[in-house]
C-alpha cells in the first residue's frame, strides 16, 4: 500500500504554498464565472490559512458541532476565500461546487449564504453586518457558558473570529457593534482587519483616513498591529495574544496587498471587483510558481490542508466531556440538547400560551398593545430560559422590560437576559441575527416602528436566512400624536410587509397581541415584527372556541345577522373603527362583515379554503382600513374596493385630533362601504 501524501515531511508543502492554493482557486473561480472579487481572497490567504489550519477549533465533518469556533467573513464579497477554505479543509463542498461559482443552482453564490453552504455561519455581503453578527455570537457564547457550564464541567468553550475589510469599517454599523462589544468586554471575540487600503473606487486615503487603531482602543478593545498579514509567524503570534486576553475583544490590524501574487494588478482597485483576465491569471501562476491547470490542486496540498483529523479529535474530546456532564448534571444536559442541539421549545409551552390567550380574552381590558405585549412577555419569558430581550434605548416606551429581567452589562454579560443596546437600531438588529445564528437563544429587541428604517437591512437578512428573531416595533401610527410626522410611521408597516419571509403582526387588542407573541415564539423559520400601538385599544368580543382562528392571521371578527353585502378588512387600531362602522351600517340596513387581519403573511399562508371562507370571491364589496400607505391593501379589495389609508405624512397634534383630521372616522369608513356598493350596483355586480 502506498503511503498517504502527507506521510513524509518532505512532501508537506510550505505554508505559503497552501495559501497559494487559496489564491489560485479564487482567481480561477472568478475568471471562470467572469464575475467576482479575486483581490481580497488573494490578499487574505496567508492569514486565513493560519487561522483555519492552526488556531480555529472546527470539524469539517461536523459543521454544526455546538462547541465549534464561529467564523464570520464580514467582507462577504471575498466569498471565494471562504469557499476555498471550506473545500480545502474538508467540508462537504466539492471542486465542482467551486467550478460553479456564482452560477444558477450552485452552492457557491456570489456572497456567502447561511443554510446553503456547509460551514457558512451567516449570510454576509452588506458590509459591516457580519461584524455585528460576530458580536452577537460572542454574546451568545458567554450567555450559554453561564447557563450550562459548572465548576466541574465545561461544555461551552469556544471563540468567535471575524474578518473585516475597509468597507465594513466605513459603514456606521461597525461603530454601533464594536462600541457595544468593547463595553461588554467580549474577550472571546477577535476581529482581523484586512488593511489593504483599496476599495472599488481606488486608494481609500481619499475618503477613509480614520485612526482605526485609536478608534478601537477608545471602544475598549485590545488592538494588535499593524502586522504583516502575509507573515504567517506574525499572524500566529497575534492570534496567540488575542486568545490570551479574556477581558477585551481583540482587533488585529493586518497589512495586506490586495491581489497578492498578481504581477500587474496587485495593490490596485483593478484586482478588487473584476476577474484578473486570462493573461494576468497566467502571469500570476508563473509568479507564484503554480504549474497546475485551473481547478487542479495537488494531493499533498489537500492532505496538508485537511482539518478533519484535528477536528475529529476536538469533537471526540467534547463528546467525552458531554457524556460526563450528562452523568453529573442530567437535567442540564437535557436542557442543552433541547435548546442548543435541537432548537425546540419546552414541552407544554403551546398549552400554557393557549391558556394565557384565553385569559386575555376573559379579562377584556382596554390597553395599548405595547402594554399587552409586556404582559405577554411577563407570561412567556419565565417559560423560556433561552429568552434574551432588549431595546434600543426605549425600554420604557417599548414596554420590553419585565419583572424577571436581568440586565446584561459590563461584568454581567453571562448572567443577563435583557440587553440595553443603546441608540443603535441597526446594530441591535444585526446583533440579534448573530444571537439567533449561534443557537440556544431567542432574541427580541424593541424600537419605534418609524426607526425600523435604520434596521431594515438586518431585518431583510434575517428573512433571507430564515432565522428566528422578534422585532418589537411600537408607536405604530399617526396616533403617536404630538411628536409629529418625523416619528409617525406611514409607509413602514406596508414596506416591511414587502420583505419575503418576514411575518408582520399588527394586533388590534391584547388577545391578538398574545397570539402574535405565541406565533413569533413558535415560528422557527423566519423573523417576526410585532407592530404595536401607543394608545389603548378595547378587547374585541370573541367566543373562546374561536380563539384558534386568530393564528390564521385573518379571520371573521364580526358577522351580521344575515348574509353580508360587504366586508371591512382592518388591522391594528383600525379594527375598532371597523367594528363601529359595521354596527352603524347594520342600523342602516347595510350588512357588513368585519375581518381582522393582524398578519397578512400568516393569512396568505393559510389553506385556500380558509381564505375563501373569510374573504369569499363573491363578496366583491370590500373596504380595507389601515392608518398607513394604501397600496398594499389594493390587492385585497380589488378594482371594485376602496382603501381608507394614508398616502401622506402626519401632523403634530394629540392623537385623536390627528386621527380624525386625516380621515380615520366612522363616517369615512361607512362612506367607503356605501361607495363600493354603489359602484358595484352601477356595474351590475
Amino acid at each position: 500500500m502506498s503511503s498517504p501524501p502527507n506521510a513524509s515531511t518532505a512532501t508537506v508543502p510550505a505554508p505559503r504554498r497552501l495559501a497559494d492554493a487559496l489564491r489560485v482557486l479564487a482567481m480561477d473561480a472568478v475568471q471562470a464565472a467572469n464575475s467576482g472579487h479575486p483581490g481580497a481572497p488573494m490578499g487574505l490567504a496567508d492569514l486565513a490559512r493560519v487561522l483555519w489550519c492552526e488556531v480555529m477549533r472546527h470539524d469539517p465533518a461536523h459543521p454544526r458541532w455546538p462547541d465549534r469556533d464561529r467564523f464570520v467573513l464580514s467582507n462577504g464579497h471575498a466569498s471565494m476565500l471562504l469557499y476555498g477554505l471550506l473545500h480545502l479543509s474538508g467540508y462537504d463542498l466539492a471542486l465542482d461546487d467551486i467550478r460553479g461559482f456564482r452560477q444558477l443552482g450552485s452552492r457557491t453564490p456570489g456572497h456567502p449564504e447561511h443554510g446553503l453552504t456547509p460551514g457558512v455561519e451567516t449570510t454576509t455581503g452588506p458590509l459591516g453586518q457580519g461584524l455585528a453578527n460576530a458580536v452577537g455570537m460572542a454574546i451568545a457564547e458567554r450567555r450559554l457558558a453561564a447557563d450550562f457550564n459548572r465548576s466541574d464541567h465545561t461544555i461551552v468553550d469556544h471563540r468567535t473570529w471575524c474578518i473585516v475589510g475597509d468597507g465594513c469599517l466605513m459603514e456606521g454599523i461597525s461603530h454601533e457593534a464594536a462600541a457595544l462589544a468593547g463595553t461588554l468586554g467580549l474577550g472571546r471575540l477577535t476581529v482581523l482587519y484586512d488593511d489593504n487600503g483599496i476599495s472599488i473606487d481606488g486608494d481609500v486615503r481619499g475618503w477613509f483616513t480614520d485612526d482605526t487603531a485609536a478608534r478601537f482602543r477608545a471602544y475598549g478593545w485590545e488592538v494588535i498591529g499593524p502586522i504583516d498579514g502575509h507573515d504567517a509567524a506574525a499572524v500566529s503570534e497575534a492570534l496567540r495574544q488575542a486568545i490570551a486576553d479574556e477581558d477585551r475583544p481583540t482587533f488585529i490590524i493586518c497589512r495586506t496587498t490586495i491581489g497578492h501574487g498578481s504581477p500587474g494588478k496587485a495593490g490596485s482597485e483593478a484586482a478588487h471587483g473584476a476577474p484578473l483576465g486570462s493573461a494576468e491569471v497566467a502571469a500570476t501562476r508563473a509568479a507564484l510558481g503554480w504549474t497546475q491547470p485551473p481547478f487542479e490542486i495537488p494531493a499533498e496540498i489537500y492532505a496538508a490542508f485537511d482539518c478533519r483529523p484535528r477536528g475529529a479529535r476536538a469533537v471526540a474530546d467534547w463528546e467525552a466531556r458531554f457524556t460526563a456532564y450528562r452523568s453529573a448534571h442530567p437535567e442540564l444536559a437535557m436542557e442543552f440538547e433541547r435548546r442548543v442541539m435541537r432548537g425546540e421549545l419546552p414541552a407544554g409551552f403551546t398549552e400554557q400560551a393557549r391558556k394565557f390567550v384565553s385569559a386575555c380574552q376573559a379579562k377584556a381590558s382596554k390597553v395599548a398593545t405595547r402594554k399587552a405585549s409586556q404582559d405577554a412577555i411577563e407570561a412567556f419569558a419565565p417559560l423560556l430560559p433561552e429568552w434574551l430581550g432588549g431595546s434600543a434605548d426605549l425600554s420604557g416606551s417599548n414596554c420590553t422590560l419585565w419583572q424577571g429581567a436581568r440586565v446584561v452589562g459590563p461584568g454581567a454579560v453571562a448572567d443577563g437576559n435583557y440587553l440595553h443596546y443603546g441608540v443603535r437600531e441597526f446594530g441591535m438588529a444585526a446583533l440579534m441575527n448573530g444571537l439567533a445564528l449561534h443557537g440556544g437563544l431567542l432574541p427580541s429587541g424593541g424600537t419605534f416602528l418609524v426607526f425600523s428604517d435604520y434596521s431594515r437591512n438586518a431585518i431583510r437578512l434575517a428573512a433571507l436566512m430564515g432565522i428566528q428573531v422578534v422585532h418589537v416595533l411600537t408607536h405604530d401610527s399617526i396616533c403617536l400624536g404630538e411628536d409629529g410626522p418625523t416619528h409617525q410611521p406611514v409607509e413602514h408597516a406596508p414596506s416591511l410587509r414587502l420583505i419575503p419571509g418576514l411575518h408582520l403582526w399588527r394586533p388590534s387588542d391584547a388577545v391578538e397581541t398574545a397570539v402574535a407573541w405565541q406565533a413569533a415564539i413558535e415560528r422557527r423559520d423566519g423573523p417576526t415584527a410585532l407592530v404595536l400601538s401607543r394608545q389603548n385599544l378595547v378587547t374585541q368580543p370573541r367566543e373562546d372556541s374561536r380563539l384558534g382562528d386568530l393564528r390564521h392571521g385573518g379571520y371573521v371578527l364580526h358577522e351580521p345577522a344575515a348574509a353580508p353585502q360587504a366586508v371591512i378588512i382592518a388591522t391594528g387600531s383600525e379594527v375598532e373603527l371597523a367594528m363601529q362602522a359595521a354596527l352603524r351600517l347594520d342600523a342602516e340596513g347595510v350588512l357588513a362583515r368585519v375581518v381582522s387581519m393582524p398578519c397578512v403573511e400568516a393569512f396568505r399562508a393559510s389553506p385556500a379554503a380558509w381564505q375563501e371562507a373569510v374573504l369569499p370571491a363573491r363578496l366583491r364589496a370590500r373596504v380595507a382600513v389601515e392608518a398607513a400607505s394604501s397600496d398594499g391593501w389594493r390587492g385585497w379589495v380589488g378594482l371594485d374596493g376602496v382603501v381608507v389609508g394614508l398616502d401622506r405624512f402626519g401632523e403634530s397634534a394629540p392623537a385623536e385630533a390627528v386621527y380624525g383630521h386625516l380621515g380615520f372616522t366612522v363616517d369615512a369608513v361607512c362612506a367607503a362601504v356605501r361607495q363600493t356598493l354603489a359602484r358595484l350596483a352601477v356595474a351590475g355586480g
